[in-house]
C-alpha cells in the first residue's frame, strides 16, 4: 500500500470528509486511480486513514478547474498557494508547474 504524508492541520479535514482531494508534485510513487493509500500525519508520523485514489490528473496550476477545487482547502490568493507549495516541496513552484490532483474516498 502506498503512503501519503499530511501536514497536522490537513488530518481533521480529511477525517470529518471535508477534504477528498490532495495536490501532489514530483510524484515518486506513480500514484494512479485504485491505488490503496494509508495516510500518515507528517509531524508525528501516525497513520490516520485509509484511502483509495478514484480520480487522477495533471495539470500545470494556471490551468486548474472548479472540479480540481472541489474537496482541497482554499488559499487567499494564487502567490499564497504558490508559497505554499514551494514550502512543502522545497522548489520553487509557480503557474507554470505541474501538479497531480488526487481524488481519493476513505475506505
Amino acid at each position: 500500500m502506498k503512503t501519503l504524508k499530511f501536514f497536522e492541520n490537513l488530518v481533521p479535514l480529511v477525517l470529518d470528509g471535508s477534504k477528498t482531494t490532495t495536490w501532489r508534485l514530483f510524484d515518486d510513487k506513480d500514484l494512479q486511480q485504485g491505488d490503496k493509500l494509508t495516510f500518515i500525519c507528517k509531524q508525528d508520523g501516525k497513520e490516520f486513514a485509509n484511502a483509495e485514489i478514484v480520480a487522477i490528473r495533471e495539470v500545470a496550476f494556471r490551468d486548474l478547474t472548479d472540479d480540481d477545487w472541489e474537496g482541497h482547502e482554499k488559499f487567499e490568493s494564487d502567490d499564497e498557494m504558490y508559497e505554499a507549495y514551494s514550502k512543502y516541496y522545497s522548489a520553487e513552484v509557480n503557474k507554470n508547474t505541474i501538479v497531480k490532483i488526487v481524488k481519493f474516498k476513505r475506505i
